[in-house]
């Protein structure tokens, strides 16, 4: 069951952070029906940024969501570092993947907290270094809330009210560099972000890729053309793979897509 570690489950270790889905199907338990994920095979190398694209219901959060074991697959395998994750202890798991998405869950409490949240035994000089790297420390030091506290000090209100999206969102960046994982997850963390704010969580997500393994799923694919390796998936299956400039000339389905958000003309 998913949420539930099995009798004998151990640590998870990462060493190099290479992910291997081994002919992995899943249906959310319906017995009839099209599987959401029907014999799917693919490899992650260590440190490989690989964007996973293509139209709504393809598999692209459920792929990402087996990986946390929200779900557990129905048959096949999801190794990390070559163990498989239905056999490691699911806190170990946590530990090693962070995961960003569009809507970033904080804190009623202050920033430093929120940042901390991400290691909570981290030293303030830790918290600093992470929202600098995040691109956070400039707005951070404007801040002040309704009661006079400033900065890193300054509360953020129920779920982060007084803050914008794109704050929100290097905050968010901000706790994952001080978690430091091996592993990183993104859902579309640009989508909703104007484009000054965007501009400087994609520079944040740049420090935050280097050297390590990382899934974006992109609704717009603007936000992973620069991916080693973009997957395109159709009705749970890899429909084809490749970077930006292949893929336009060797996926019709890709070309549509990209098309249709404008991306080439034609």
């Amino acid at each position: 069951l998913a949420g539930v570690d099995r009798r004998g489950s151990r640590p998870l270790e990462v060493s190099r952070g290479e992910i291997r889905f081994d002919d992995v199907s899943f249906a959310y338990g319906r017995k009839d029906g099209a599987p959401v994920l029907e014999h799917l095979s693919l490899e992650l190398r260590p440190g490989e940024r690989v964007g996973l694209v293509g139209r709504s219901g393809a598999g692209k959060s459920t792929l990402v969501h087996l990986l946390l074991r929200f779900h557990e697959p129905e048959s096949g395998r999801i190794l990390i570092d070559g163990q498989d994750i239905a056999g490691v202890t699911e806190e170990s798991l946590r530990q090693h993947i962070a995961m960003v998405t569009q809507d970033t869950s904080l804190l009623h409490r202050s920033i430093r907290d929120n940042i901390r949240y991400g290691r909570p035994g981290a030293t303030d000089d830790e918290v600093r270094d992470a929202a600098g790297r995040a691109q956070a420390t400039e707005f951070i030091e404007t801040l002040q809330d309704w009661h006079g506290r400033r900065g890193f000090d300054s509360h953020v209100g129920e779920r982060g009210a007084k803050l914008s999206g794109g704050q929100k969102q290097r905050l968010a960046l901000a706790r994952v560099l001080l978690k430091d994982p091996q592993l990183v997850l993104f859902d579309e963390p640009t989508s909703a972000l104007d484009a000054q704010s965007e501009r400087h969580v994609k520079q944040a997500v740049r420090r935050l890729l280097a050297g390590r393994t990382s899934i974006t799923v992109a609704h717009r694919l603007a936000t992973v053309m620069d991916a080693d390796r973009i997957i395109v998936m159709d009705h749970g299956t890899i429909a084809a793979e490749g970077n930006h400039a292949q893929l336009l000339k060797e996926s019709a389905l890709y070309a549509d897509l990209c098309r249709k958000q404008g991306l080439i003309l034609g």
